[in-house]
C-alpha cells in the first residue's frame, strides 16, 4: 500500500474544524460551531472485512494495517491491538468441522490451525504457515489436488480453508480429563443485613425458575452453602426426602465438610425433589436461625472450593456484609485523604491478598467466580472482585439492595448469567506472526505461561483485549496474521476448539495506518488501558495519559502533512480517528475515573471499571457516550422495522445542556441503565401522556404503558433499547432542578464541569497542543 500522493488527497480523507482564534485581550477561542464537531450516530458500522478474515464482531483491529518497523509504530500514539469477543453471539454463525478419528491440520512447528491464508506447494501435499512460514505435509486423507492458481480445488467446500472462523470437534488429545459437566454452587450471605434486605427471597424464586432451563440436561450438578458467622451446609442426597442443614461454627484451621462432596454437590435431576424442597423454605429456615450481624465469607470460600475441586464449575457468591471474621476479613479503608497522592492507587487494588489466592486456587480446579454484592455500605469491592478477575468470572453490584426497587435486576441478571450459552474448562492462546507477538493482554483471566489465558469459565458477553509488538526491528512480510485459539467444553459435554484468523496488510507509511485507524476499536482498547493505569497510578495521572495520546497521534499526522496543514485555526481529524476525541473526553469523564473520592463512591468506581475492562466493543462505546432520545418528538415509525428491516430508531441528539429543550423530556441510554429528564418546563399534556396523572411532586415513573400513542412509543422504545443486553436497564425519571439532578449532569459528555473540560475546550487544547 502506497502513501497519499499528494495534499489535496489527503484532505478528501479528513475533515477540518474551524477552531477560531484568540483576540486580543480574549481567554478562549471564538468562532468555534459545536455543531459541527464530530458525533457517533444511533450505531458505528464495523470495518471493511477482507475476505478470508473472521467476522469484525470476533476480533476487530484498533488498526487495519500493522506498520512495518518497529520505529514506525513507536511513532503511533494509540494503542496498537485488537478486541476478542470469541464467543459473541452477535456475528455469523460459526460452522463446525469434525474431522472425526484424524488429527486436526496444524502447523507442525508453531501449532497455528489450518486457515484460508496459508500457501500450498508441492501439488497440494504440503502447505507453508502463514504465521511461521513453515512448511507442513498434510495427512493422506486431508490431499487435494491444486488448480492453476494453487488453490486447493475444495477450498470452498472445507470451511477451515475459506472461513476466518471455524469450529472444531476436539479429539481425546485435547483432553486431560473426560469433559466436566455444568456445575452450579451457591453461596449465599444470610447475615443480619442480608435478612433485613429481602434478597434471600429473590435469590431462591429466580433459581428455582432457573432449574428446568438450565444447560446441561440430565449431566448438570448443583450444590447451596449458606453463611453468616457459621457456615451452613445442606445435604441434598437424593435418597433423603428432605434437604438436612449442618452447621458449622469452627472457622479456623483447615476447612471442613461435615458431609460427603457428593452429597454437597448433587445431579440436579436425581436429586430435583430435595432441591426444589430447599428453594422452598431457605428464606424461613435461615431466618429461624437468629441471623448473626458477622460474615465469615472466606471461611465459606475455602469450604466451597474443597467441594468443587474435584470437579470444577460455576461458583456464585452472593454478599451483604463486608467479610470481618476468619481468613479474608477486610476492613473500612476508604480514605479520602489518599487521593492526590502517592498512595491513591492503593485504594482500587486488593489490600488482603487472601482473594488473589483464593481466585489462583479457583482457576487451577477450574471453578470461576461469580459475585453478587448487595452492601448497603462500603464493602471492598476492590478486594473482593478479585475473585472473578483471576477466574473469568463477573460482578453484580446492587448497592443498598432493595427487593421492589432491585428485585426485577436481579431476577433477570441472575437468570441471563445461568441460562446463557457457557463454556467450561477454557483456555485460549492468541498466535501472530514471525515478526509480531502479543505484547500484554487485558481482561479478566489467569495468565497460565506468556501466552495461555486460562478461563474456568467463558461466555458470549466477555471481551478480552491484547496489544502487539514488534518482534523483530523490520517485518519480513507483507502481510500479518492473528489467530485467536479458544479450547473449552460446551455444556453438552463436547470438547470444542474456535478458531478466529485474521490478515492485515503491513505498511510503511504512516499515512496507511491513519487511512485505516478503527477510531472506536481504538477507543475501547485505551478505556482498558486508562482503568489498568488508575490501579498504579493516580486518577489525574490516568487521566492526563489519555489525553496525551491523543495529541500525540494527531500531532504526529500534522507533521507528516504540514504543507496540508497551514491553516492556523483548523484542527484536522483523520476520517478514522474523528471520534477519537470525544471517546477520549469520555474515558475521562466516566465513573470509573472521573474527579475524586467525592465524586464517585469507591465500591462504585471498583464496579464500574471490573465492567469496563470485560465489555464488549459496541457496550464500551455506548456507556462512554450514551444515546440520547428525545421523547417528546418520537417519529410515527418508531421502532417499526424500516425498508431493511431493521427497527427505526429516535434520531439521538447531542449529550450536551444547551440541546436539552426544558419544555421537553429525553432518554438516556448507557447500555446499563435508563434515564428520564423532564424539563421543568414540559406541558401537562406531556407529562400526562407519559406519567399518567401525577401531582406536581409525584415521584414520576415509565414502568407502566398508558393508553396513549406517545406513551406506547415510549414503550416499544424501551423493549427495543433493553432487547438482548445483558443486563436489565432500570429506568429512572428525573426532573430538570431536583437535588438528585447532579446525578444525571455527569452523563452530559459534552458539557464543562468542575475540573474537567468540555468537547469545546478539550478540542481547543488538542488544536493549541497539535499548533505547538
Amino acid at each position: 500500500m502506497g502513501g497519499y500522493a499528494n495534499p489535496e488527497q489527503v484532505m478528501g480523507q479528513f475533515a477540518a474544524l474551524s477552531m477560531g482564534g484568540v483576540a486580543p485581550g480574549q481567554a478562549t477561542e471564538v468562532g468555534v460551531d459545536p455543531a459541527q464537531f464530530p458525533r457517533p450516530g444511533a450505531s458505528i458500522p464495523p470495518p471493511p472485512r477482507q475476505e478470508g478474515n473472521c467476522d469484525p464482531a470476533f476480533m476487530r483491529m484498533s488498526v487495519g494495517a500493522l506498520p512495518n518497523t518497529a520505529a514506525l509504530k513507536a511513532r503511533w500514539g494509540l494503542p496498537l491491538g485488537a478486541i476478542v469477543q470469541p464467543l459473541t453471539q452477535e456475528a455469523e454463525e460459526v460452522p463446525l468441522v469434525d474431522f472425526g478419528n484424524s488429527a486436526i491440520v496444524r502447523c507442525r512447528k508453531c501449532r497455528t490451525y489450518i486457515n484460508p491464508f496459508v500457501q500450498w506447494t508441492d501439488g497440494g501435499r504440503r502447505f507453508r504457515c502463514n504465521l511461521c512460514n513453515t512448511l507442513t505435509e498434510v495427512p493422506v486423507e486431508y490431499f487435494c489436488t491444486l488448480d492453476n492458481n494453487g488453490m486447493r480445488r475444495d477450498a470452498y467446500e472445507r470451511a477451515e480453508l475459506c472461513r476466518g472462523s471455524v469450529e472444531y470437534a476436539a479429539s481425546s488429545e485435547y483432553m486431560v480429563r473426560p469433559p466436566m459437566p455444568p456445575v452450579y454452587f451457591f453461596i449465599v450471605d444470610v447475615s443480619t443485613q442480608a435478612a433485613a434486605s429481602g434478597v434471600l427471597q429473590q435469590i431462591c424464586s429466580t433459581i428455582k425458575e432457573c432449574l428446568d432451563q438450565l444447560p446441561g440436561d440430565s449431566r448438570t450438578q448443583i450444590g447451596f452453602m449458606t453463611y453468616d458467622a457459621t457456615l451452613h451446609f445442606y445435604n441434598l442426597s437424593p435418597k433423603l426426602q428432605a434437604p438436612q442443614m449442618m452447621v458449622v461454627a469452627d472457622l479456623e484451621g483447615e476447612p471442613f465438610l461435615p458431609v460427603p462432596t457428593e452429597d454437597l454437590l448433587v445431579n440436579l435431576a436425581e436429586a430435583r425433589h430435595v432441591v426444589d424442597q430447599l428453594l422452598d423454605t431457605l428464606p424461613a429456615v435461615t431466618a429461624a436461625l437468629a441471623p448473626s450481624p458477622d460474615s465469615a465469607l472466606g471461611a465459606a470460600l475455602q469450604a466451597a472450593h474443597v467441594a468443587m475441586a474435584h470437579v470444577g464449575g460455576k461458583l456464585l457468591v452472593f454478599q451483604t456484609t463486608m467479610p470481618n471474621l476468619g481468613a479474608g476479613r477486610l476492613r473500612n479503608r476508604d480514605n479520602a485523604t489518599l487521593y492526590g497522592t502517592d498512595r491513591e492507587a492503593s485504594l482500587r487494588n486488593p489490600e488482603d491478598p487472601f482473594f488473589k489466592k483464593m481466585a489462583a486456587e479457583c482457576s487451577r480446579v477450574q471453578v470461576g467466580v461469580d459475585l453478587f454484592s448487595f452492601a448497603p455500605q462500603y464493602t471492598d469491592l476492590a478486594s473482593l472482585a478479585a475473585l472473578c478477575k483471576y477466574t473469568g468470572g463477573q460482578v453484580y453490584y446492587f448497592p443498598s439492595f432493595g427487593a421492589q426497587r432491585d428485585g426485577p435486576k436481579l431476577a433477570h441478571d441472575l437468570k441471563h448469567n445461568l441460562l446463557r450459552e457457557t463454556g467450561w474448562e477454557a483456555v485460549m492462546r492468541i498466535r501472530c506472526s514471525r515478526g509480531l507477538r502479543i505484547s500484554s493482554f487485558h481482561g479478566h483471566f489467569f495468565i497460565r505461561s506468556t501466552d495461555l489465558l486460562a478461563l474456568p469459565t467463558v461466555d458470549g458477553d466477555k471481551a478480552y483485549a491484547v496489544q502487539i509488538a514488534h518482534e523483530e526491528n523490520v517485518m519480513p512480510t507483507s502481510h500479518g496474521y492473528i489467530q485467536c485459539a479458544l479450547l473449552y467444553t460446551t455444556s453438552g459435554g463436547e470438547r470444542r476448539i474456535r478458531v478466529h484468523t485474521m490478515c492485515v496488510p503491513v505498511v510503511s507509511d504512516l499515512g496507511d495506518m491513519y487511512k485505516a485507524a478503527d477510531g472506536a476499536c481504538s477507543a475501547a482498547l485505551l478505556a482498558r488501558l486508562a482503568v489498568e493505569k488508575s490501579l498504579n497510578s493516580r486518577l489525574e495521572d490516568a487521566r492526563q495519559a489519555v489525553a496525551a495520546r491523543v495529541v500525540s497521534v494527531l500531532k504526529e499526522y500534522k507533521a507528516i502533512y504540514a504543507t496540508a496543514h497551514r491553516m492556523p485555526n483548523k484542527l484536522v481529524l483523520p476520517e478514522g480517528l474523528k471520534l477519537v476525541a470525544l471517546y477520549a473526553l469520555a474515558v475521562m469523564k466516566c465513573k470509573a475515573m472521573r474527579g475524586a473520592a467525592k465524586d464517585v463512591a469507591l465500591d462504585d468506581r471498583s464496579a464500574i471499571a471490573y465492567h469496563m475492562m470485560s465489555m464488549s466493543l459496541p457496550a464500551t462505546l455506548r456507556f462512554l457516550y450514551p444515546t440520547l432520545y428525545p421523547l417528546h418528538t418520537l417519529p410515527d415509525d418508531c421502532c417499526e422495522p424500516g425498508p431493511d428491516g431493521a427497527l427505526v430508531m429516535p434520531t439521538p441528539v447531542a449529550l450536551a445542556s444547551e440541546v436539552l429543550d426544558s419544555r421537553g423530556c429525553y432518554l438516556l441510554d448507557d447500555g446499563r441503565i435508563l434515564i428520564a429528564w423532564v424539563g421543568r418546563a414540559a406541558p401537562a399534556e406531556l407529562l400526562q401522556d407519559l406519567f399518567g396523572a401525577v401531582g406536581v411532586a409525584d415521584p414520576l415513573s415509565l414502568d407502566v404503558e398508558h393508553d396513549n400513542p406517545l406513551s406506547k412509543k415510549v414503550h416499544k422504545l424501551l423493549g427495543a433499547v433493553r432487547a438482548g443486553r445483558d443486563t436489565f436497564q432500570q429506568c429512572f425519571v428525573v426532573r430538570q432542578g431536583d437535588a438528585i439532578e447532579t446525578h444525571w449532569m455527569p452523563y452530559l459528555v459534552e458539557d464543562r464541569t468542575a475540573g474537567t473540560m468540555s468537547y469545546t475546550d478539550f478540542l481547543c487544547h488538542i488544536h493549541r497542543n497539535t499548533s505547538k
